[in-house]
């Protein structure tokens, strides 16, 4: 992505298609996150926006980026995407990049204790709900009460798509229903 000047900027937060997606542009120029995690990547092109958005408006600080998605694991029924090299080709010159490909369920699990905190978490609707619905558990733990999670969700009805906050109090309760789940 090249160098987001003022008009960018603009751009981004009050003209963007899909309009939904604003608001993670929004976010990001007030909270000015350093840490980012996102749970499917798409076909990269929201990444690498919100990666090079960023790194605009915080240029001094270094940006870590996570990146969890099946890559070369998807299912004919899952959307497409790029794949892993591809990925890393196109990011990591916008961020300290560290992709994770698998489920996010079982990858999560596996990680969740050597990724640290962040401070903005994106969960694109395209992930599998009962994937999702069994990280939140992993996702309480690497979130602070200052940590913002953004869940995307689609209207099929009026073809739109919005990104919702959720809150760190309603991350533990679903975290507890993962874990009430798993008990039986």
């Amino acid at each position: 992505m090249a160098k987001l000047g003022w008009f960018g900027k603009l751009w981004l937060t009050r003209f963007l298609r899909p309009a939904g997606e604003r608001s993670i542009y929004r976010l990001i120029q007030q909270t000015l996150p350093k840490r980012i995690l996102e749970l499917g990547l798409g076909t990269l092109q929201r990444t690498e926006r919100v990666l090079g958005f960023a790194s605009a408006v915080s240029p001094e600080s270094s940006l870590h980026y996570v990146g969890f998605d099946r890559f070369e694991g998807r299912l004919p029924t899952d959307p497409p995407g790029p794949s892993l090299k591809q990925a890393h080709q196109r990011l990591h010159s916008l961020a300290r990049v560290q992709l994770v490909p698998g489920n996010s369920d079982a990858s999560l699990s596996r990680l969740c204790n050597h990724l640290g905190l962040f401070d903005l978490i994106l969960i694109s609707a395209d992930n599998d709900p009962r994937h999702i619905e069994r990280s939140w558990y992993f996702i309480q733990r690497i979130v602070t009460v200052r940590t913002t999670v953004l869940v995307e969700t689609r209207d099929a009805s009026a073809g739109t798509t919005a990104w919702l906050p959720v809150v760190k109090a309603r991350i533990d309760e679903l975290a507890s229903k993962t874990l009430l789940k798993r008990a039986g």
